[in-house]
């Protein structure tokens, strides 16, 4: 899945046809618990499912899956270059560090020519409106282009989580500055048959507002 609204890689086709996976390396940045390599490996991929969190990766250690998880900073993928023929991330890495080109910028360098790179990341509409799955949530409330991270603290005031805004257009600038040329820009609408409401996800905002954006980069 590519994002909360149930867009799934078999009917999307982002990385390319599904027959043609078969043998592809594959890296997975910020893999979580590596649902996404899991899928890919089911598909006879090659999946390497990375992630900075030590404790994730044992939760993917435990559901299981024949391929490698590798503990690294997406920032300094350990890889030489020219590795892999694709790359994914859904919402994963990128919207959690200060420097997203940095990352862009090392995909780019373990791709192949010609290989892609799709990542997913929230929608940066949404960054505007409050999180919240009612009515309360679709009346503008901050400025978008208000670049101020979101932080969570612990009781000490250390930050225990961080999440950075990029508009779409700083987005697209990363992208292109890397060395990638945007091939797509996906802005899956809510389908009929999802009714789930999590966080500030719910049919009712999703059928009014963006909430997901997914980049497809190729490296030429």
């Amino acid at each position: 899945m590519w994002g909360p609204e149930g867009l799934d890689e078999a009917e999307a086709g982002l990385l390319g046809p599904l027959e043609e996976l078969k043998g592809r390396d594959v890296l997975e940045i910020g893999a979580g618990a590596a649902q996404c390599a899991r899928w890919l490996a089911a598909q006879g991929a090659r999946p390497v499912a990375l992630d900075l969190s030590h404790r994730q990766l044992q939760h993917a250690l435990r559901i299981g899956g024949a391929f490698p998880l590798v503990c690294a900073d997406a920032g300094a993928l350990p890889f030489t270059d020219g590795s892999f023929d694709l790359a994914c991330s859904a919402y994963g890495a990128l919207p959690f560090v200060a420097d997203p080109g940095l990352v862009l910028r090392e995909v780019h360098r373990v791709l192949r020519p010609g290989g892609r790179f799709v990542f997913s990341v929230t929608h940066p509409i949404r960054w505007a409106f409050p999180d919240e799955p009612g009515p309360e949530g679709l009346s503008v409330s901050a400025s978008y282009f208000d670049r101020t991270p979101y932080v969570e603290q612990d009781e000490q005031g250390r930050a225990v989580y961080v999440e950075h805004h990029r508009t779409l257009g700083d987005r697209v600038r990363d992208v292109v500055a890397s060395g990638f040329r945007l091939v797509d820009l996906v802005e899956p609408e809510w389908p009929a048959w999802n009714t789930s409401e999590w966080g500030g996800w719910s049919p009712l905002r999703g059928n009014l507002i963006p909430g997901t954006a997914i980049f497809v980069c190729e490296r030429d």
